[in-house]
C-alpha cells in the first residue's frame, strides 16, 4: 500500500535510582531480543543511552531516538523508573508514545531483582495525567519479555495511524449536494487532530480534468484498467475518461500535498457531475482507494478521514459504505438463517454505488449507475465498479464530529456472509452481533450519518485504542455491546 507510514518504535528504559539500574539494562536487551526472534526487527530500536534516571538522560534519549528516525516510542519500565523523566520524555517526543512496564522474572530474585514496575505504572499513570501527555497503556501493561514483545506489536498499527494523521492533508471537491446535510460536520476538530484540509470548488477540477485531455499517460492507465476488470470490462467505451480523471486526481494530489506526506479526498460525484464530466467517478474512486489513497463519495470529509485510520491500521484497502437496507425475510430464511446464529436483526445490507476496490468484490463488472440513471441519461453515468462483497471478517467504524464540535466514534465487528445480495452497486450482506441495537442505540442516537467505514479484517481492537489515543472520551466511544449489557438509552423493561 501506498499514502501510508512506516513505523519505527525507539525502545527507551528507565529506571529510578534507588533501583540498580542494571535491572532495566537487562530486561531492555531482553525485550529487544524477544521482540526480534517472534517480529521484523526493522520495526524497532533500542536507545543505547544506559538507562534513563535523570532530566538529562531524557535529553539524551530523546535526542538519540530522534537522530534514529523513530516516530514512536516505548517507554519500558524497567523498574520502578523515574515519574517525572519518564513523563518527561513522553511529553517532547514528537509522536505516538506506550507505557509498558516488567513483570518479575522467579521467585529467587526478589531481593535485589525485584523491579516494582506494577507499581512505577500507577505512578506514571498519574504523572500522565498531570501533564496532559497522552499515552497508549496496553489493557493489562506488565509483563516478560515475551508478553511486552508482543505489547509492542500490537502497538505499531495504532502508532502508524497516529503518525499518519499528523501529515495527512483531506483534499476535497464542493460542498455537499443539496438535500445532503447528512454528512456535514464542522472541519475545527481536523485541524485539532492535527490534520491539513484544502476544500475546493468541482469548477477547479473541472478545470484540471479538461487540462488532462490528450494526456499522454492515458492509453497506459486504461490498458491497466483493461486487466483489472477481466470479463467485467462492459463499458470500454468510458475507460479513457476514467484514465483522464484518474490522472487528474493523482496530479492534483502531488501539487497540492504541500510539506503533508499523505493524503485522502473526499469529492463531488453529484448532482452536477454526471452531466460536465459525462461519467460518474466511482470506479476511479474504488481504484485509488484500493492502493491507500482513500477517496470519499458525497464531499463526507469524516468519511475519509475514517478510511485514511482503517488503511493505516489495517494497511490494506478500505471501503466506505451506506448502512443500506435491511435483508428481505425470505434471503435470511433460506440463505443464512439455517446456516449462522444470527437473527434477523443482526443482518443488513451494506451498499455504494461502486467505490469498492475489484480486490474486496467476489466479481465485478463496469456498469451505469442506476440510481442517478432514473432522473439522467443513462449514458453520462457510466463507470461504476458494481458486485457482491468478498465474504469474510469485516470491522464497520467511523470517527466523526458532532455539530457542535466534539468527537464521537463507534466501532464494530462483524462479517460479510456468503449469501447472494441479487441486488445493484458495491454491495454485500453483513452480520454483526446485536446489530439491532448498536444501530439504534449507538447510531441513530449518536446522530452519526448512514456512511460507515469498513476494513476487511477484524482491527477492532486497534481501532478502539486509536479513538481513545485521539481523544475521544469513553462516553462517546460506541460499540456493539452484547446482549445483556443495556445502552444508557435503552429501555431496560424492553
Amino acid at each position: 500500500m501506498i499514502n501510508i507510514p512506516s513505523v519505527k518504535a525507539g525502545i527507551a528504559a528507565v529506571s529510578r535510582d534507588c533501583f540498580p539500574a542494571s535491572l532495566s539494562v537487562d530486561r531492555r536487551k531482553a525485550l529487544v531480543r524477544a521482540y526480534e526472534e517472534k517480529y521484523e526487527a526493522g520495526d524497532i530500536y533500542e536507545c543505547p543511552i544506559c538507562i534513563i534516571e535523570s532530566e538529562i538522560h531524557m535529553v539524551q534519549a530523546l535526542e538519540d531516538v530522534k537522530k534514529a528516525g523513530c516516530n514512536a516510542l516505548v517507554v519500558y519500565l524497567g523498574n520502578f523508573g523515574p515519574e517525572i523523566s519518564e513523563t518527561l520524555l513522553a511529553k517532547h517526543f514528537d509522536g505516538p508514545v506506550m507505557f509498558v512496564a516488567a513483570a518479575e522474572e522467579s521467585g529467587d530474585s526478589l531481593i535485589q531483582g525485584r523491579g516494582d514496575a506494577y507499581c512505577g505504572m500507577l505512578n506514571a499513570s498519574y504523572n500522565l495525567k498531570l501533564r496532559n501527555v497522552r499515552a497508549y497503556i496496553p489493557e493489562y501493561p506488565v509483563g516478560t519479555a515475551e508478553e511486552c514483545a508482543d505489547m509492542i506489536h500490537e502497538f505499531l498499527p495504532i502508532a502508524r495511524a497516529v503518525v499518519g494523521l499528523s501529515s495527512l492533508k483531506i483534499i476535497s471537491f464542493g460542498p455537499r449536494p443539496l438535500n445532503f446535510l447528512a454528512c456535514n460536520a464542522p472541519i475545527k476538530q481536523l485541524y485539532n487532530l492535527g490534520v491539513e484540509i484544502e476544500e475546493n470548488s468541482e469548477l477547479d477540477l473541472f478545470e484540471a480534468f479538461n487540462k488532462h485531455a490528450e494526456d499522454p499517460r492515458i492509453p497506459d492507465v486504461v490498458k491497466d484498467m483493461e486487466e483489472e476488470l477481466g470479463e467485467g470490462n462492459q463499458k470500454p467505451q468510458i475507460l479513457s475518461k476514467l484514465a483522464q480523471y484518474e490522472l487528474t486526481l493523482l496530479d492534483w494530489v502531488e501539487e497540492h500535498k504541500g510539506y503533508r506526506k499523505y493524503a485522502a479526498i473526499a469529492g463531488k460525484c453529484w448532482p452536477a457531475f454526471q452531466t460536465q464530466f459525462g461519467f460518474v467517478p466511482c470506479y476511479v474512486n474504488s481504484r485509488l482507494t484500493g492502493r491507500g489513497i482513500p477517496v470519499s463519495c458525497e464531499v463526507d470529509i469524516y468519511g475519509a478521514l475514517s478510511e485514511f485510520i482503517g488503511t493505516c491500521v489495517s494497511q490494506d484497502a478500505v471501503t466506505l459504505l451506506d448502512i443500506n437496507n435491511t435483508v428481505p425475510a425470505d434471503i435470511y430464511r433460506e440463505e443464512i438463517q439455517p446456516k449462522y446464529n444470527y437473527t434477523h436483526k443482526d443482518t443488513f445490507m451494506g451498499f455504494h454505488c461502486g467505490n469498492t476496490s475489484s480486490k474486496k468484490l467476489s466479481f465485478c463488472a463496469m456498469k451505469h449507475q442506476l440510481i442517478m440513471a432514473r432522473s439522467l441519461p443513462e449514458e453520462v453515468t457510466q463507470g461504476t465498479l458494481e458486485g457482491d462483497i468478498a465474504p469474510g471478517d469485516i470491522t464497520f467504524f467511523r470517527l466523526q464530529s458532532t455539530a457542535d464540535c466534539k468527537l464521537r466514534a463507534y466501532v464494530a465487528q462483524g462479517e460479510v456472509l456468503p449469501a447472494a445480495t441479487r441486488s445493484f452497486g458495491a454491495i454485500g450482506i453483513f452480520a454483526i452481533p446485536e446489530m439491532g441495537r448498536f444501530y439504534r442505540h449507538v447510531l441513530i442516537e449518536g446522530n452519526y450519518p448512514h456512511h460507515g467505514a469498513v476494513a476487511f479484517g477484524h482491527y477492532g481492537r486497534e481501532l478502539f485504542e486509536v479513538f481513545k489515543y485521539l481523544g475521544v472520551e469513553p462516553d462517546a466511544l460506541g460499540f456493539n455491546q452484547p446482549r445483556g449489557m443495556l445502552y444508557k438509552t435503552e429501555n431496560p423493561f424492553g
